[in-house]
């Protein structure tokens, strides 16, 4: 079945679980988008089915036996699922199977084989999957990754967050394992943090953890993991479901810091601490509906035929450390991750027909978004700081490239060349029969 295509209204969605974050954040959020309604709720409970319809004006209530009907009835053109960590794969895989496109919370399913699935449901009808990283359109967290990437903290080699919450006995995420625990429920927002920061993906994992109360949880409550990540980068998050409220992280370089102070949670007015050459800024950011801007833009998405940027392989890269994780705690090793690189972050996309910092999915070639390998190309894109760090290169990895790339760092460092924020070179050619000053066509 083909993706269901929408034009000249507004997106309609089924929620399809009605825990906390579907009626305390979610389904608030949808007035502030613009583009999208909400037309059906799925859950087991028909009381609070009705209570929850009464207060939105949502009048289709459907039990999970009625799934399938309401996929097949036409009334919804996308899902947003808030189901258990365990139940996101079964769900997932058979929405996107009939072509209905799919926001689905974090983290995206509890195996990696499970995440796999959920992308090929996708590609084999076109219709739209986002992972629900919320933090990805919050101002403080996009001018965290401006700060990192602009190099004013130097060259950043080490990240640190603590995130620590009371969660009751009577809560569900107090039973059923590893997937429900801290790792899996708050561990996925500094890991998808660290490595956005770092534009990397961990290559190697060590986890340890306790469990302070066995009477209240099944599984270590209370975690320390520590990832190192190519060129000598190390990462430390410290989790807990029985401590006092604590939201923060610290990125480190060799100039500078930044901390966040709350960095995660809903609702929250992110804060930056920003100390460099021993000068000290501080920034609050306002209060933005996390849930209202990620839902405008995945129905922007759906509406204009564009691939979300925190699509299927953005969930599928922290799940494959969230399993590494839980492979450390049960055997007590380190755990070695086969290297992977994702030219894919928040706020910033390069590719063949994108600007320098283009919006979150732009620029992104036919061969990437079917998910198939991109042909090897000439394109050549490569991204220094105003200060002359490079940032990223993407595109050619010829040898004459990585030499090009090698000469043009050497000429920025240079004095007699001068230097532009956030540099960006882009051109097709044939090396080396265009000069380096033709090849370099500055872009300011």
């Amino acid at each position: 079945m083909k993706a269901k295509v929408v034009r000249g209204r507004k997106v309609r969605y089924a929620v399809v679980g009605l825990g906390w974050i579907s009626q305390a954040a979610f389904l608030p959020g949808m007035e502030h988008t613009g583009n999208s309604e909400i037309v059906a709720l799925v859950t087991g409970h028909q009381e609070k089915a009705q209570k929850v319809g009464e207060k939105y004006g949502i009048q289709r209530h459907y039990h999970y036996d009625e799934y399938d009907a309401l996929l097949a009835s036409g009334e919804i053109d996308a899902v947003y699922l808030a189901l258990p960590n365990f139940d996101h794969a079964k769900y997932a895989v058979r929405t996107l199977k009939a072509g209905i496109s799919l926001l689905l919370e974090k983290p995206m399913a509890v195996s990696v084989e499970e995440c796999e699935q959920i992308i090929a449901a996708s590609q084999e009808t076109g219709a739209k999957l986002m992972i629900a990283y919320r933090l990805h359109h919050e101002p403080g967290t996009l001018e965290a990754l401006r700060l990192v990437r602009d190099g004013e903290l130097g060259a950043v080699r080490m990240f640190s967050s603590v995130f620590s919450q009371q969660v009751a006995a009577t809560n569900h995420r107090a039973k059923y394992g590893y997937w429900a625990g801290p790792v899996a429920d708050m561990g996925v927002y500094p890991l998808n943090a660290v490595r956005n920061l770092f534009g990397a993906e961990p290559i190697e994992v060590f986890a340890t953890g306790v469990c302070t109360d066995p009477g209240r949880f099944d599984f270590d409550d209370t975690v320390s993991v520590v990832l190192k990540f190519e060129g000598n980068r190390i990462a430390q998050l410290c989790l807990t479901y029985n401590g006092g409220d604590v939201d923060e992280l610290r990125v480190v370089g060799n100039k500078g810091d930044l901390q966040l102070e709350p960095a995660y949670q809903v609702g929250s007015a992110i804060a930056h601490v920003k100390t460099v050459a021993k000068k000290m800024d501080r920034k609050t950011f306002p209060k933005t509906d996390h849930f209202g801007g990620e839902l405008k833009y995945f129905s922007d998405c759906i509406l204009n035929d564009r691939e979300p940027e925190a699509d299927g392989e953005e969930g599928l890269l922290d799940v494959r450390v969230l399993v590494a994780i839980e492979e450390s705690l049960k055997t007590g090793r380190l755990i070695r991750l086969d290297p992977r690189h994702r030219s894919r972050r928040p706020g910033k996309e390069p590719g063949p027909d994108a600007g320098c910092g283009g919006g979150a999915g732009f620029g992104r070639s036919k061969e990437a978004q079917r998910g198939m390998t991109p042909r090897r190309s000439d394109h050549l894109c490569l991204t220094f700081s105003a200060g002359g760090h490079f940032l990223e290169k993407s595109g050619s990895d010829r040898p004459v490239h990585r030499l090009l790339q090698t000469i043009i760092w050497r000429l920025l460092r240079s004095a007699s060349i001068p230097r532009h924020p956030g540099l960006l070179w882009r051109r097709q050619c044939s090396l080396p029969d265009v000069s380096l000053k033709r090849f370099l066509g500055w872009a300011g």
